[in-house]
C-alpha cells in the first residue's frame, strides 16, 4: 500500500517538471500525404511538416495591453485606430496564436511570406503581428488611392487579384470579408475604447 508520504513526496518531485516543460511541446503540425489523407503531430519528422497550431505561454497582452498595441502601432503608420482593431476582429477574433487554413497567422492573419517580407520575426508575438500588419494596410490604403473597401479586398485577396478583376474581386469570400470589417469599423468608430 502506497503511503500518503510517498504521494506528497511524488507531488513534490512532479511540480517542478510541470512548471518548466516547454510551452512550445504542444505546437501542433499539420501534413497532407500523396493521396491526401491530412495527419497532426506535435514532433514533425520532416520538412513537409505546416505549422497549423501554435502554443505558448498565455499572452500577456490583456485588453489594456492590445488597445495600447494598436494606439501605437496605428498612430505610426497613419490609421484609424477603428479600422485596425475591425480587421483583428474579423482575421482572428483577437486569438494571437491562430493559424487559418493557409497558412495566415497571428492577431491580423500575416501569411508567412508576407511577415517575412514585412521584417516580423515572430507573427504570433502581437506587438510584431499588430506593427507588420498594420504596415502591410497601410500599403494597401496607398496602393488604392485610400479606398478602405479595395484596400480591404486586397488584404484579404491580394493586391494583384483587385488589380486583375479593377477592383473588388467577384469572390463571396472577400466581399463578406469588407462587409464584416465595415461592420466591425463602425462600432469600434462609435465605442471607441473597446474591444468585442
Amino acid at each position: 500500500m502506497v503511503s500518503i508520504r510517498t504521494i506528497l513526496l511524488g507531488c513534490v518531485l512532479l511540480v517542478p517538471f510541470l512548471v518548466t516543460s516547454s510551452p512550445a511541446d504542444a505546437d501542433i503540425y499539420r501534413y497532407v500525404d500523396a493521396n491526401g489523407k491530412v495527419q497532426f503531430t506535435d514532433t514533425p519528422t520532416h520538412g513537409r511538416w505546416d505549422m497549423y497550431l501554435k502554443e505558448s505561454a498565455p499572452v500577456r497582452s490583456g485588453h489594456r495591453s492590445y488597445l495600447d498595441l494598436i494606439h501605437q502601432h496605428a498612430n505610426f503608420y497613419g490609421l484609424e485606430e477603428a479600422l485596425v482593431k475591425a480587421v483583428i476582429k474579423v482575421e482572428s477574433d483577437y486569438q494571437p496564436q491562430i493559424v487559418s487554413k493557409k497558412g495566415a497567422q497571428g492577431l491580423m492573419q500575416l501569411i508567412p511570406e508576407t511577415a517575412k517580407h514585412l521584417k516580423v520575426k515572430d507573427p504570433f508575438d502581437p506587438s510584431e503581428n499588430i506593427r507588420g500588419g498594420s504596415e502591410y494596410l497601410r500599403r494597401m490604403l496607398d496602393l488604392f488611392n485610400n479606398d478602405i473597401e479595395l484596400a480591404l479586398a486586397a488584404y484579404n485577396s491580394g493586391p494583384s487579384t483587385v488589380k486583375q478583376y479593377g477592383g473588388i474581386p467577384p469572390y463571396n469570400e472577400t466581399r463578406n470579408y469588407i462587409k464584416k470589417v465595415k461592420h466591425y469599423l463602425d462600432y469600434y468608430r462609435r465605442s471607441e475604447d473597446t474591444l468585442l
